[in-house]
């Protein structure tokens, strides 16, 4: 018998495929970025296999230690502070929750292109061909611990109710996967406040410095000059670097020093 638990998550990832689905494809059918793209594009599967392994068994782990590590170091905030900021308007302490995590993951992501140590595990997800609402799964674990816990911690730790929080982590979520589809929508000057397909899509170019590390508004590439926004799209997404092309050799790759990765990885591509 499989425990009702297990069947809950079967569930809920089914019906998050679903949606997800008959939200993003038609979308990426009418406005595409990519014309011609299929949906059954080459690595589907393996995204499928990221999809499935994000809901089903890392999504648990993630949540784990952000909490983990956010019960830890609330400790480290006077409770006054905490007690001014929980007494806050709902719509400010979202603004500010947004704002901070916004310039943190702005941070966070141009080291995590730079630093070689950060940018093992984080190829994985720019190790993608193709784009679309799908590819934007494509992310190793511990990758998604380290950016999850660039976005959340800060607030949690700074005593911003979970309401706040919850918000802002359902939002940025479905705006990852909508920055990732294959949907080209020009927002104009807008573009310069609010974050598009059209520019994270540059981001996935095949230097691994190209730019656009913000993750909502472009603001913060606005002004350390990292911002890109040619009127095309890029020639190739992907990365330069040789990498497994099976989801346990994406998972192991990274974690293992290079000579022994060397002499395993024949048996995952």
């Amino acid at each position: 018998m499989i425990d009702n638990d297990i069947w809950d998550i079967i569930l809920i990832t089914a019906l998050s495929y679903l949606f997800l689905s008959l939200v993003f494809i038609p979308m990426e059918k009418v406005f595409p970025a990519k014309k011609g793209q299929k949906i059954f594009r080459p690595n589907w599967f393996l995204d499928f296999c990221f999809f499935i392994g994000q809901y089903v068994i890392w999504s648990s782990l993630v949540l784990w230690t952000i909490n983990y590590f956010g019960e830890s170091l609330s400790g480290i905030i006077p409770k006054k502070i905490q007690s001014y900021i929980s007494f806050q308007p709902l719509i400010l302490q979202t603004l500010s929750v947004l704002i901070l995590s916004d310039f943190l993951i702005y941070c966070g992501h141009r080291l995590q292109h730079k630093i070689d140590f950060l940018w093992r595990f984080h190829k994985v997800h720019h190790s993608a061909k193709h784009l679309d609402w799908l590819a934007a799964h494509r992310e190793h674990p511990l990758d998604s611990i380290y950016t999850i816990g660039l976005i959340n911690l800060p607030a949690y730790i700074l005593g911003f109710p979970l309401e706040s929080i919850a918000g802002i982590i359902a939002f940025r979520g479905i705006w990852a996967i909508y920055i990732h589809s294959n949907v080209r929508l020009p927002l104009g000057p807008l573009r310069v406040l609010i974050g598009a397909p059209e520019l994270h899509h540059w981001h996935h170019d095949l230097d691994r410095r190209a730019g656009n590390y913000a993750n909502i508004s472009p603001i913060m590439d606005k002004l350390f000059g990292t911002y890109v926004c040619p009127p095309n799209e890029p020639d190739a997404f992907g990365i330069k670097e040789e990498t497994s092309n099976t989801y346990l050799g994406q998972l192991i790759e990274p974690i293992l020093p290079y000579r022994i990765w060397q002499s395993i990885k024949k048996y995952f591509n």
